[in-house]
């Protein structure tokens, strides 16, 4: 830019005059037909009570997300729970994650055309009033129901969240924000599992929900009074055909690998009809989304090779991480016979070692480069979900715990960093749309993961169980063969203990044929990574021109995904608009 340019450019006809900012209304010295202004408008202190709060609706999702593995194994249990079978939990934790996924680009559009504090203070409304609905949800069909509307709730919170993020912090200070916001997700893993087995341990599993409530009120508090109402100057069309399709879509295909999984075959036309009509109607999807000139969401970001690349292989990790989480709560409380309060502490080394991971992996990327720390550690990371094929019975905890904290450290060098390089380099009139596509491919990885995750396991389970049932009642037989929740269940009304300890080791063997599933993958996440983050540039600094890459960096062009059809781009010192 010339020397004598203006910092802040302004569209034609626009008074240009000062405005003030009181909470969240703006005051002007005479009426605008629009409105712009700068993110450097806020003073500091407004700058960190907004993050806070954001901070705080980023941690009810991740905290929501933890307890409810913590408390897959009460739920299928038939007396403490609701009786619910693996299909059922695994729709549980896949119907939150599927409207998630499916949502979010629909819910930064709107908050481009609403603002995105009202899309966000709507999605916390939503979240409340379900999370009360899943506490009293009377069987698994009504909890299944209900966590949907959850997800429903989270895909208006997310885009909402970081476009605001984006908005309220400029230069330097938004990385260093987005860095800070990034620790609510360790923070979330760290606390969800202890809290929900404290809960767990002296009240019924609907409290792990209705701790949501009173978070969400002191985030609308916040809300009210800090946070301006964010809009974007380019307002998207909504997408009513494109959520349609893509709801549709991924319903379908999650349903028919589910399905797999209860009938313990992959011929039947249950199965595959419902997964190749889900193949089908996304790739319409897709097509829709490329004809249109301004979608929702954009695939045009994903053939970008760092951005689309970054996205795949971390897609993929969390299809992984979907997968061995679901497989390490029946592992501790059902198989290790833990309580929820110890399975909950016992998992804590993953979430610290995330915690830490980020913040190492972030000093080691500006001493080397993206490519030289991210990919070994998916690698590792891929590696140490591998090793659950060598836990048993009677494997020592400090061994598990290990494990845990290596393979917590490797996603966190992961997660960090490659979502630092993607989020950073999305374009400003578009945080909404961009921060969607990143999130949605990120939330369908982990609805899949589960459902293949899941499905692995009760196909497994079911043969090895098999042998063992041979004295078993019929009507109980059929039962012992859903899950080896049931067969434990069995076992003790019907006094045979040989069937629990069958149950146990067929259980173990399904772990272990699903993790040497993941592990690989997961270590497919890692080819993808190393081939999207080949050697180039580094990014341009704020007001600079591209600095040359050590080796494995992705290049400034391939790192800066354009704003939808138009290639509209973000720069610093753009205005942002604000109703």
């Amino acid at each position: 830019m010339p020397s004598g340019a203006p910092k802040n450019r302004r569209p034609p006809g626009i008074d240009t005059r000062p405005m003030v900012v009181y909470g969240p209304l703006v005051s002007f010295s005479r009426p605008h037909p629009k409105v712009f202004m700068t993110t450097s408008t806020f003073p500091n202190s407004r700058q960190q009570l907004i993050l806070v709060v954001l901070m705080g609706c980023s941690l009810l999702i991740w905290l929501d997300n933890t307890v409810l593995s913590t408390t897959l194994e009460t739920l299928a249990d038939p007396v403490r729970g609701l009786n619910a079978g693996p299909a059922e939990l695994q729709w549980a934790t896949g119907s939150y994650t599927l409207a998630f996924a499916t949502l979010m680009f629909t819910a930064g559009a709107l908050g481009d055309r609403f603002g995105h504090r009202a899309v966000l203070a709507t999605g916390l409304v939503v979240f409340a009033a379900s999370s009360v609905w899943a506490a009293y949800a009377g069987d698994a069909g009504q909890l299944i129901a209900a966590r949907a509307v959850m997800g429903v709730g989270s895909a208006l919170i997310m885009p909402a969240n970081l476009a605001i993020l984006m908005w309220t912090f400029t230069g330097p200070a938004r990385s260093t924000a987005i860095a800070i916001s990034s620790t609510t997700a360790g923070v979330g893993m760290a606390v969800g599992p202890v809290l929900a087995g404290v809960l767990l341990d002296h009240f019924w599993w609907g409290s792990v929900f209705l701790v949501n409530v009173p978070v969400v009120v002191l985030a609308l508090i916040g809300i009210a009074l800090l946070v301006p109402n964010f809009r974007s100057p380019v307002v998207r069309p909504l997408d009513p055909a494109g959520m349609l399709l893509s709801v549709t879509g991924l319903a379908a295909f999650a349903y028919g690998l589910i399905r797999a999984g209860q009938v313990a075959a992959w011929g039947r036309t249950d199965v595959w009809a419902p997964i190749v009509v889900g193949l089908i109607l996304l790739a319409v999807f897709v097509r829709v989304e490329l004809r249109s000139k301004m979608p929702s969401f954009d695939p045009r970001l994903l053939v970008q090779r760092a951005f689309g690349g970054g996205n795949v292989a971390v897609g993929l990790l969390l299809f992984a991480v979907s997968a061995v989480t679901f497989y390490n709560a029946f592992y501790l409380q059902g198989a290790r016979g833990y309580s929820p309060i110890e399975a909950g502490l016992a998992g804590l080394p993953t979430a610290l070692g995330a915690m830490f991971g980020a913040p190492v992996g972030a000093r080691l990327v500006r001493r080397w480069s993206l490519r030289l720390v991210a990919v070994p550690a998916l690698i590792v990371a891929a590696l140490s979900m591998g090793a659950y094929g060598l836990f048993g019975l009677g494997t020592s905890l400090v061994w598990i715990e290990v494990v845990l904290l290596v393979q917590g450290l490797s996603i966190g060098m992961v997660l960090g960093p490659v979502t630092a390089a993607l989020i950073s380099t999305l374009p400003l009139e578009r945080a909404g749309a961009g921060s969607a596509v990143t999130n949605t491919v990120r939330q369908a990885g982990s609805v899949i993961g589960i459902a293949v995750g899941g499905t692995i396991m009760s196909i497994v389970y079911r043969r090895a169980i098999e042998p063992s049932l041979d004295g078993v009642p019929g009507p109980l037989r059929e039962q012992a063969r859903v899950s080896a929740e049931q067969a434990r269940h069995i076992a003790t009304t019907s006094h045979l203990p040989a069937l629990g300890r069958a149950a146990d080791d067929a259980f173990v063997h399904a772990m272990h044929v699903g993790a040497v599933w993941i592990m690989f993958v997961a270590l497919f996440g890692a080819a993808v990574l190393l081939l999207a983050l080949r050697s180039g540039r580094r990014p341009a600094v704020a007001g600079g021109v591209p600095e040359p890459a050590r080796d494995g960096g992705p290049t400034a062009d391939e790192t800066a995904p354009r704003a939808g059809a138009e290639g509209l781009t973000a720069r610093e010192g753009d205005d942002v608009g604000i109703r």
